[in-house]
């Protein structure tokens, strides 16, 4: 018998190869009792994000959230897929419940919340959470700079 660990390592390269069916084929392999644990649930959320798959992806990273709450990679997923499907409302909803969380130490949760408040016409709480972003990481700056969701502010990032 395969054990979890191994799966989850073959899993792993086979996303970074591409090789999605694959991968979802040994994740399919896992155990019952062990497929809602956090390490299974962050490769399917790694499988069904590189798929964008985002229904699935949906699915899976709120029960990352829920399985493993100071996991920021369930939150971040979770909201990043509603906003795929054009769901920025809910996708804003889902961050500001893992601020309290994860505010302190994830920039790429500010980052996604300030693309949120642009794209749902607060440009104030835009400019400050992405203020807050890149302070934590300068390179937030960059990616501002040519981020569809943030182009009503390309004048705000480049000062």
């Amino acid at each position: 018998m395969i054990s979890t660990r191994r799966r989850l390592e073959y899993a792993s390269g086979y996303i970074g190869l591409g090789m999605h069916q694959d991968a979802a084929a040994e994740l399919g392999l896992i155990e019952r009792e062990e497929r809602d644990s956090s390490e299974v649930l962050r490769h399917w959320v790694m499988l069904y994000h590189e798929t964008k798959e985002w229904v699935a992806l949906i699915k899976v990273a709120e029960a990352l959230a829920g399985t493993d709450p100071d996991e920021e990679q369930g939150w971040v997923s979770w909201a990043y897929a509603l906003r795929e499907l054009d769901r920025v409302k809910e996708a804003q909803e889902v961050l500001l419940k893992a601020e309290v969380l994860h505010g302190k130490s994830c920039a790429v949760l500010h980052y996604n919340l300030a693309c949120y408040a642009c794209l749902l016409g607060d440009q104030m709480d835009a400019k400050r959470r992405l203020a807050t972003a890149i302070k934590m990481d300068a390179e937030f700056k960059n990616s501002a700079l040519e981020d569809p969701d943030l182009a009503v502010m390309r004048g705000d990032v480049k000062n």
